[in-house]
């Protein structure tokens, strides 16, 4: 196999231009997608390349996140998906204390708000200790409302998951690519799959990826492309599952509502989902969301008066006083919801792919569980990955607002002043981040991708007032 080099490259535009076979191609840079490149880059002897449709990595669903660092209490119990996550939460958990990505242990509560849903607790709290999670517990409305004082009238009890957490969904996916690519990993963006094809014998590789930016070789093939796992399934003649997005509207309040809400705040979950809930978020927000809506069109990511209009019908019982706060913005995300309640990871040794759909917002959690699980798959399947050696550490951006930031550190000031030159006063995001992120090994493309990396542009103002001094930045115009 191939040795690959010290560090991988990162390419957005031009022709792809190496024609030699990769041993393994991970097609989707998503949070799974990432996750399981930079699992395959333990394996120094293996080469591997990242491809991705997008110009970013985790710029598709993985950015659209709930962003909750879920226990999997409420899987269901015996599925894959529930392994995953109970062994992701702690997996992730534990790396992302590692490499500086933002979590909050708020825990969460699962509000009862009539008889029917306040006898289902003890049952849920059954099923999480089936799941392995034995610390859920019952309280009685007092209780509930000595931990949530802002809760809505006519709550009944709740079940207490106090180690659900909520994490940053948009470092997550970036620490994977950044330590993937440190380790070798080849990161190609704007690189959508046109078409498939198959050889069998060695050769220059038993696949050969067409994209918009050329071929790609590869002599194994892993399909992580979330919304379209199904299509690039179906290229390779498979027809195992059918994604059906599923839009998830939400609501993000400004950061003085974060004083109302202490937990995660669910409902009795239904068929469709979690339901919509009321957490913080590790920016100091607040999220109201997510509906849960069954399309045709993978694109639509808009949002929509009838969706806002739920929310807001929802909020109100909720936490009445959440809707008298500012709202900084709206979004939509989709999630890929397949036939069978469960992720849907196969292995086809004789065809050497392995396809990973079905991954709906537990995958943030499950990632780096999944990835393991992946790479497992591929040694049964055959493929030769060597013994397993360390990666370069990565520390991210400090992009949490219960930990110091820049701004707050007279120190990191003192050794570089731009450390205290802000240049997003909403986010308190400064010169020194902005320029951290632009000379990054994975650096954005867009501002939308700058502000994912430092939060410039993503408070109260939307970017009204520094988003001519960012677009300076960005285009190297501004020293």
């Amino acid at each position: 196999m191939n040795a690959p080099a010290a560090e991988g490259r990162v390419t957005r535009y031009g022709p792809l231009q190496d024609s030699a076979a990769y041993d393994v191609v991970v097609i989707g840079a998503g949070v799974v997608g990432a996750g399981i490149a930079r699992e395959l880059a333990r394996h120094r002897r293996v080469r591997v390349a990242l491809v991705e449709a997008s110009h970013d990595v985790g710029d598709g669903t993985s950015k659209a996140n709930t962003a909750i660092l879920h226990t999997g209490f409420d899987a269901t119990p015996g599925t894959l998906e529930a392994r995953l996550v109970r062994e992701g939460h702690a997996l992730l958990g534990a790396y992302a204390a590692e490499c500086g990505i933002p979590v909050e242990p708020v825990g969460a509560l699962l509000v009862a708000w009539d008889e029917d849903q306040l006898a289902a607790l003890p049952g849920l709290a059954a099923k999480a200790a089936r799941n392995g999670y034995e610390a859920a517990r019952v309280v009685d409305a007092d209780a509930l409302y000595a931990r949530e004082p802002h809760l809505g009238p006519g709550a009944l009890g709740a079940l207490a998951v106090p180690d659900e957490s909520i994490i940053c969904p948009f470092t997550t996916p970036l620490a994977y690519a950044t330590q993937a690519v440190r380790a070798g990993v080849d990161l190609h963006l704007n690189s959508r799959l046109q078409h498939v094809t198959w050889a069998e014998g060695e050769g220059v590789g038993g696949h050969t990826l067409h994209t918009e930016r050329g071929p790609l070789h590869a002599r194994w093939l892993v399909n992580a492309a979330g919304l379209h796992a199904d299509t690039v399934d179906r290229m390779l003649g498979r027809t195992t599952f059918t994604v059906t997005p599923r839009r998830g509207q939400l609501v993000v309040f400004d950061k003085p509502a974060r004083a109302l809400v202490h937990h995660i705040l669910l409902p009795v979950p239904t068929a469709l989902g979690k339901g919509v809930l009321v957490a913080p978020t590790v920016f100091g927000n607040v999220l109201l969301g997510p509906t849960a809506e069954d399309l045709h069109d993978k694109t639509a990511t808009h949002s929509t008066e009838q969706g806002l209009s739920a929310l807001h019908t929802q909020g109100a019982r909720i936490l009445p006083e959440l809707l008298e706060e500012e709202v900084t913005t709206v979004y939509a995300g989709l999630r890929a919801a397949t036939e069978e309640d469960d992720y849907r990871i196969d292995s086809w040794a004789e065809q050497r792919y392995v396809t990973v759909g079905g991954i709906r917002s537990t995958g943030l959690t499950a990632s780096l569980a999944i990835a393991a699980h992946v790479t497992g798959l591929l040694a049964e399947a055959g493929l030769d990955l060597g013994t397993p050696t360390s990666l370069p550490p990565v520390r991210m951006p400090s992009l949490g607002e219960r930990t110091q930031r820049p701004y707050q550190d007279p120190g990191r000031i003192a050794a570089d002043p731009d450390y205290g030159r802000i240049v997003c006063h909403c986010e308190r995001v400064t010169l020194g981040e902005i320029r951290d992120a632009l000379g990054s090994t994975v650096p954005p493309a867009s501002l939308e991708g700058l502000r994912r990396r430092t939060r410039a542009r993503g408070g109260r103002c939307q970017g009204f007032h520094c988003g001519a001094a960012l677009r300076d930045l960005f285009d190297g115009e501004l020293s």
